[in-house]
């Protein structure tokens, strides 16, 4: 499947769409708005383990701007950090919205 970043993914079990910020080969890291605290929520896509969920990391840095993504995806291709074993859930990509 090959995502790319500004392409909307929905999720069966979420409302609204994310936005992919960064990509590899392995790992999506997508944002969607959250407005009732001026700031975005973030998921992450493994396709190798078929999840997606936080980071596995005790203090979480940002992911409010496409850098913090892409630095983000840098920790997990280095296998600084992974997709957390605690707070994950089954994948469930309903549908991708390519962009141009």
């Amino acid at each position: 499947m090959k995502i790319k970043v500004g392409d909307k993914i929905k999720f069966e079990s979420e409302k609204q769409k994310y936005t992919v910020q960064a990509c590899s080969n392995r790992f999506v890291v997508c944002t969607k708005p959250f407005n009732a605290r001026k700031t975005v929520l973030y998921t992450i896509i493994d396709f190798k383990r078929n999840v997606r969920g936080r980071e596995n990391l005790i203090f979480c840095f940002g992911f409010e701007t496409k850098r913090d993504c892409e630095k983000a995806i840098e920790r997990l291709v280095s296998k600084e950090s992974e997709v957390s074993y605690r707070h994950w859930q089954k994948l469930d990509i309903e549908n991708i919205i390519k962009t141009k």
